[in-house]
């Protein structure tokens, strides 16, 4: 795994309901090395269920993505791990265990964040897994449950000992969720602790930011996560950036807006009908522009591509207003 994450040193991390076939296309074409699926629910699988087996769609350009998997029951999550392999084939980069997602949705289940409460319950999932297939298995860790109760170095030895071929690792407490900072140094002392490559998580939303992880930390690749929501040339900038080359100017407010409207056509031609899930992009790609407060409203009744243009247009005007007025 050393050799792949010496190819693959910037990654787009899975996050649900956003990191799907449309999100992923924009942030390869950004520079993204690597893109997840969002977490697939290894239950749902075993229902057939479509909805879930969608996600595991490649987008478009996509040769290989990171399959990331979610569940607390050993055997339920290797045949279904064995299933995707099948399935996915030279497409499927490897296979990710969620240990970290700490929505309440997820943990009451014993999914996720949990299982950090549960490490040898944990460790049993991830041998299950490992020789269920025979692509890497990797897992996806935060800092510790409890605020205060780091475990990361610890946890992430009995994953490698269970066979989890890297950990990427979140810097902040379950208990956090995605409140205050994240603490890098958590990173590094996992970094320590293990031999298999660790990915860095938390905070990244600069070039400078994912050099300044990458020097801190020692870690094997950084991963981004809402940093590129709203703004996929952060994977451009932190490419440049990690090379030791000048960073590309911020994009341009027109070029905002056109990334935008791309989006909203991309997940048109993906989810048909639920091209409402383009809301919150609009909201991100607007953030701190002239009148994107007064746009908000507006946005949130959109169903439709067109809906969005309309938008995007007066949101163009009233820029336009605002920097004649200037």
């Amino acid at each position: 795994m050393y050799a792949f994450f010496q190819q693959h040193r910037l990654l787009l991390a899975p996050m649900a309901g956003v990191s799907d076939e449309a999100f992923r296309a924009l942030c390869r074409e950004q520079g993204a090395d690597l893109t997840y699926t969002e977490m697939v629910s290894a239950k749902g699988l075993s229902y057939a269920n479509e909805k879930t087996r969608g996600l595991l769609r490649l987008a478009p350009g996509e040769i290989q993505v990171a399959v990331q998997l979610f569940g607390h029951e050993p055997d339920t999550m290797a045949a279904q791990a064995a299933w995707i392999e099948d399935e996915m084939g030279e497409s499927l980069a490897y296979l990710d265990i969620n240990m970290g997602c700490p929505a309440r949705k997820i943990v009451s289940k014993g999914d996720g964040s949990a299982l950090m409460n549960q490490p040898e319950l944990a460790a049993n999932i991830v041998h299950s897994v490992r020789g269920a297939v025979t692509c890497p298995v990797t897992v996806k860790i935060r800092r510790g449950w409890a605020m205060g109760e780091e475990t990361a170095p610890e946890f992430a030895q009995r994953m490698e000992a269970a066979g989890a071929c890297a950990v990427a690792v979140h810097g902040r407490y379950a208990e956090q969720l995605y409140r205050g900072s994240a603490e890098w140094g958590v990173i590094a002392r996992v970094k320590e602790a293990v031999s298999v490559p660790v990915i860095g998580n938390g905070d990244v939303r600069t070039g400078a930011s994912a050099v300044a992880m990458r020097e801190r930390t020692g870690c094997d690749a950084v991963m981004i996560a809402r940093g590129a929501e709203g703004n996929p040339w952060v994977f451009a900038q932190a490419k440049a950036a990690l090379a030791g080359e000048s960073e590309p100017a911020p994009p341009s407010v027109e070029k905002r807006i056109a990334m935008a409207r791309r989006h909203a056509r991309l997940l048109s031609q993906r989810e048909g009908k639920n091209i409402v899930r383009m809301r919150k992009h609009a909201m991100w790609y607007m953030a701190g522009l002239p009148g994107a407060a007064a746009a908000r409203g507006k946005i949130n009744a959109c169903v439709s591509v067109e809906d969005f243009d309309t938008v995007f247009d007066e949101l163009l005007v009233v820029i336009a207003e605002h920097e004649t007025e200037r």
